[in-house]
């Protein structure tokens, strides 16, 4: 870079910590919260956590649905109610049951919309199905409540539980009324403690925290203006993960400032310039970081599934802002405290720097000595670990798989599948043209696997027909009997039939999520790629770091699965929890990978390649792990939910940012950084280094 180049990125690192212009960072920081932080609070009542909500148009299920409206509202969820008596059900309790359903039926959301009451073969359970115009509406808690008590009311001796959509629907938002306060006190406790422990003061942690706390409110605030204006979905997962990922991103960006603020503090007697040049330094790796991160999540728009693509610009928008604040906010805080915020370790003026004979110091010279045992050991116990995904299911859950625990809805479905045909209350719906009436009833009812067919109804020129499946909704020999359903009525002369309900939409979903995932995955891989290049201005070292990480990603991936089978008992993973555990993890990998290479081209331009991969290491290897055990320890958050797949997440990526941290980054890429050498940087001047600048990193001592 020319001088008048430096000169100009000295003084536009130099703005948000400048004498004067710190104080007008940290106004335009305070009228940005005052300005969103009403705003903030609402995103969660603007989320979408119903199934059907995550699906294209293009979908089989959405169209049914979009046909079904012209029959009965698209936000008709029915509650299926059990009375059971174990003895044998009396005509008391059928009395009591046909009293509770006329009752039902005068319900505003219900309007006669009644089934039953109807008496199991077996003569031990009734079952009354009532239809709510509900939908996810916030209210369907309560409705759900009220059918439970009035029908729980009289004989002990009835046992009543009360299961279908609209139970499930009920339980899903009780979960997830609460995520993000929840989520929020956990991460926030983590991240303080670690902070302390990282930091050893008892108060510069509270900057990094107020920094990020504020990336947050503008975050949501952000967001939720988009739910309001655009197609963008947000649903409890989404904004779950949004929590997770601004916090403990912002507080990585800040652990790798303050690291590098601390150091030349001890250069610097300025404070002021002892932040510019950190900036002008440090600031290009934690900017492309980020945009790094950002380019990723962008990636998840390709997505056909809404709740896959609406992750995407939300977690981007989150690291956006998280990143800004970072590089603006927390520069400001640092210098108008000054030096005392560190105490009682403060760095002084011309004190030596620790890291040069820290303990990364001495495991770069243990390394040294024989780089490629230690690289190749390294890599075969990572795939080694991989193995673990052998056997390990990875597709769709059923609704009590996807549960820590058994919520009510859940409880009611296995006391429903013992007396009743599995599938009341959630029927698979055709929609044809009506002049295929006669013919798609038959085929729908010769299908193996439904138990029942309704009658038709017919209306503006379409029929519409239900089928009771004879197996749980949620099962794969439901999922098999709507493919079959698919196929029978779809071979229909000028039938022109769709094929949804509950258990459509969420095979569809199971699809849609498998695509994505196969599509996302390599497009990830290729823009992180291209974006390495172009930052290390190499094609060699890319190819590498993107070899290590897919290697963590598999090590930790198989670590994961041998913990949910014998650990956790959990029947599986989600389709969906790969890719969302592999996209987080090579996002903020690369954080790591970037921090570490920038340093460590920057030695190697003033020292050698070799002096520059040890000095690298020790330089950044306490900071990278305290950074890894950061963002693990908000990630192993996502695990105080009752949700599977949040704990899954959760566990995967804290994991598998630890084994970056510690093993991947600072061990084996380190290792083939010595190995390698100087061909680390072809086609870049580095690798081009004299014989001269060769020999004399030969003469690096390569062990203590």
């Amino acid at each position: 870079m020319t001088k008048t180049g430096s000169s100009r990125a000295h003084r536009i690192a130099a703005l948000p910590c400048g004498r004067r212009t710190k104080y007008l960072v940290v106004v335009f920081w305070i009228v940005v919260v005052a300005l969103t932080g009403s705003l903030a609070g609402k995103l969660q009542g603007a989320e979408k956590n119903d199934a059907s909500a995550y699906l294209p148009a293009s979908a089989a299920s959405t169209q049914e649905l979009n046909l079904q409206a012209r029959f009965s509202s698209k936000n008709l969820n029915p509650a299926v109610l059990i009375y059971q008596r174990q003895s044998g059900i009396t005509p008391a309790d059928l009395r009591k049951a046909a009293a509770d359903a006329r009752s039902f039926a005068a319900l505003p959301a219900v309007r006669g919309r009644v089934a039953g009451p109807v008496p199991a073969a077996d003569h031990r359970a009734i079952q009354t199905i009532v239809g709510a115009n509900l939908g996810y509406n916030a209210s369907i808690g309560s409705f759900v409540t009220g059918l439970r008590a009035t029908a729980s009311a009289g004989d002990p001796g009835l046992s009543v539980y009360v299961t279908g959509p609209a139970a499930s629907a009920a339980d899903q938002l009780k979960i997830f009324k609460g995520i993000d306060s929840t989520l929020l006190y956990a991460t926030l406790a983590v991240v303080i403690v670690l902070l302390l422990a990282t930091y050893r003061s008892p108060v510069l942690w509270l900057l990094p925290i107020l920094s990020a706390g504020v990336a947050l409110i503008a975050s949501e605030a952000v967001i939720y203006l988009l739910t309001q204006h655009t197609s963008l979905t947000v649903n409890g997962q989404s904004g779950g993960i949004l929590v997770v990922l601004v916090l403990g991103a912002s507080t990585d960006y800040a652990l790798l400032l303050v690291a590098r603020y601390r150091e030349e503090l001890r250069r610097h007697e300025d404070r002021h310039e002892a932040m510019a040049v950190a900036m002008r330094r440090a600031g290009p790796a934690i900017v492309a970081s980020g945009a790094t991160v950002i380019a990723s999540m962008l990636c998840l728009l390709v997505a056909e599934s809404a709740d896959i693509s609406g992750l995407g610009p939300v977690a981007a928008i989150g690291i956006a802002i998280g990143l800004l604040a970072m590089i603006t906010l927390l520069p400001a805080l640092l210098v108008i405290c000054g030096r005392w915020i560190f105490w009682p370790v403060r760095p002084r003026y011309g004190s030596p720097e620790p890291s040069q004979g820290g303990l990364w110091a001495r495991v770069g010279r243990s390394i040294a000595g024989r780089p490629r045992v230690v690289w190749s050991v390294t890599a075969i116990l990572l795939a080694c670990a991989a193995l673990g995904l052998i056997g390990f299911k990875i597709g769709p859950l059923t609704t009590a798989q996807s549960f820590r625990g058994t919520p009510s809805s859940v409880a009611g479905e296995q006391v429903l599948a013992r007396h009743f045909p599995a599938g009341a209350g959630e029927p698979v719906a055709v929609i044809g043209n009506a002049t295929a009436a006669v013919p798609l009833r038959a085929a729908l009812a010769r299908t193996p696997g439904i138990a029942t067919v309704g009658p038709p109804q017919v209306k503006d020129g379409l029929v519409y027909l239900q089928g009771t499946l004879a197996s749980r909704p949620d099962s794969s020999a439901a999922y098999t009997t709507v493919d079959r359903v698919r196929t029978s009525v779809g071979a229909i002369p000028g039938a022109n039939a769709k094929v949804g309900g509950a258990t459509a939409i969420a095979l569809d979903v199971e699809r849609y999520a498998t695509r994505d995932r196969n599509v996302i995955i390599p497009l990830v891989l290729f823009v992180v790629l291209i974006i390495l290049a172009l930052l290390l201005q190499a094609v060699v070292a890319p190819l590498v770091l993107i070899g290590t990480v897919v290697l963590s990603f598999g090590a930790a991936l198989g670590l994961s699965a041998l913990a949910f089978r014998y650990l956790f008992g959990f029947a599986g993973a989600d389709t969906s929890m790969p890719l969302f555990s592999f996209v987080f993890l090579v996002a903020l990998g690369i954080d790591y990978n970037i921090f570490l290479m920038t340093r460590v081209r920057e030695e190697s331009a003033r020292s050698g390649t070799r002096r520059g991969a040890l000095a690298g290491l020790a330089a950044t290897g306490g900071v990278i792990t305290s950074a890894g055990l950061v963002l693990a320890g908000t990630f192993a958050m996502l695990g105080t939910l009752p949700l599977v797949i949040f704990t899954e997440i959760g566990f995967t990526v804290a994991l598998g940012v630890l084994l970056d941290t510690i093993i991947v980054r600072s061990v084996l890429v380190t290792a083939l950084n010595l190995d390698i050498g100087r061909r680390m940087w072809w086609p870049s001047q580095l690798a081009k280094q004299s014989v001269e600048q060769a020999s004399s990193q030969a003469s690096v001592p390569a062990v203590p």
